[in-house]
């Protein structure tokens, strides 16, 4: 099928004349209806050739199409084109081969949200559409994510996720580990970001000009707040989370130089799993590897560093090192 906006537009103008039994369509008409309909939608002054309406109907008539029934009826000497059963649509056809499988790889990701609260309507979304659609998906569990169904506060990721989409300031009481009393704030929702099994919502907090990240587990009620919502004029989140490993971003925190030195038997895994996307790495004669990342330290940063335990030393910069060696006596001390 053509691939161009503008080829899905004239399918739907054509789909419609040819079924509208009050009106005779000559080809004339139907490069009209085309022209009017791209010109509704873009505001675009298009003038399609007859050849393009030709082959578009040729299209549509093929097995790659749609395979439409259409009757060429002449009056005089001209032709008008309808559908042999003006109940048929395009849209109304049975989904191909490719198509079906396409719809059951949406339907599968959909049922991942299955159970969690404020998405009940996805099990009766999904009867729906594997009844509308006389396909069925299989009841059998062959895919499991990693995800933590006890995390608390997942009874408002549907609500944060709808204010961020429809761009709605929220009324937010939160408690943080470190503090004693919860405390309120009117908060403006960017973006949602899960990372190590829990969800993090980004935004800005009113009177502020820095992103602030709250964990959705910290929360304990949220209402809609009847402001005017504040747009993200500050970051690209598509750039935001390049120079660091989880969700804590340092104000004004420029990336270094990680070096790291890695043992032989856990360099396949980090080559498999790479500690970030500027990962390098440089085999070390019969003994193991030097890695070197370029990210902004942070506490996620340590804590993956540590997470490989002896299989890995840090070798630069120094401040790096001084805390994961601070970690480490901390840890020894543990257990003497």
């Amino acid at each position: 099928m053509a691939t161009n906006k503008h080829a899905i537009i004239r399918y739907q103008a054509l789909d419609k004349c040819f079924r509208n039994p009050g009106r005779k369509y000559f080809i004339e008409d139907l490069i009209e209806a085309c022209n009017n309909s791209i010109n509704e939608f873009s505001g675009a002054d298009v003038d399609i050739s007859r050849r393009q309406v030709f082959d578009d109907i040729k299209f549509m008539e093929s097995q790659q199409g749609w395979s439409i029934e259409l009757v060429r009826r002449k009056d005089g000497r001209r032709i008008y084109y309808r559908y042999a059963d003006t109940n048929f649509s395009i849209n109304n056809q049975l989904l191909n081969e490719d198509e079906e499988l396409k719809l059951k790889e949406v339907l599968l990701t959909l049922t991942r949200f299955k159970g969690m609260p404020q998405f009940e309507w996805i099990d009766e979304m999904l009867a729906r559409m594997q009844s509308s659609f006389t396909m069925k998906i299989e009841a059998e569990k062959v895919i499991e994510f990693d995800q933590n169904k006890y995390l608390k506060g997942l009874e408002f990721f549907s609500e944060f996720f709808s204010a961020t989409v429809y761009k709605k300031p929220l009324s937010v009481s939160y408690k943080g580990f470190r503090q004693e009393k919860a405390k309120t704030i009117l908060f403006h929702p960017y973006y949602l970001k899960q990372y190590n099994n829990r969800w993090f919502i980004f935004g800005r907090v009113d009177g502020y000009d820095n992103i602030t990240n709250i964990a959705i587990d910290r929360v304990i009620a949220i209402k809609e707040a009847r402001k005017t919502f504040v747009p993200n004029d500050i970051v690209d989140f598509e750039e935001f989370f390049d120079d660091v490993i989880g969700v804590s971003v340092p104000v004004n925190n420029k990336p270094v130089k990680v070096v790291i030195k890695v043992k032989k038997e856990t360099v396949p895994y980090i080559q498999s799993k790479p500690l970030h996307g500027s990962q390098k790495v440089k085999q070390l004669k019969g003994d193991g590897a030097l890695v070197e990342i370029s990210v902004v330290e942070n506490f996620e940063l340590v804590s993956l560093l540590l997470s490989y335990g002896d299989s890995i030393t840090v070798l630069e910069p120094a401040s790096l090192i001084e805390v994961i060696k601070t970690k480490a006596t901390n840890i020894n001390e543990n257990y003497l």
